[in-house]
């Protein structure tokens, strides 16, 4: 029961900051994989290569007919970058 409280008091401490670092992580990756693929014309696996180092565990998805790229870091976060006329990739809104 001790173990149990102890882990929930940390997750409680730690959780703050690790959602902030993979919310970040995919708002980044989303928003360089957007621009690879539909301003640079790459294909998406390709894009990977513009990523920082550390960046290995968020996954890319596209939707063509909306232009968008979605990332994801697993169980943490996700975020969607859609290509725009004009104003280039564009990330949606953050939800509080």
């Amino acid at each position: 029961m001790f173990a149990a409280v102890l882990l929930a008091g940390a997750g409680a401490f730690v959780w703050p900051q690790l959602h902030g670092y993979a919310l970040t992580g995919a708002s980044y990756g989303a928003r360089v994989a957007c621009s690879c693929r539909f301003v640079g014309g790459r294909p998406l696996g390709d894009c990977r290569k513009d990523f920082e180092p550390g960046m290995d565990l968020i996954t890319l998805s596209e939707d063509p007919a909306a232009r968008s790229v979605m990332a994801r870091f697993p169980l943490l976060a996700r975020q969607t970058a859609t290509y725009r006329e004009g104003w280039g990739c564009v990330l949606e809104p953050w939800s509080e």
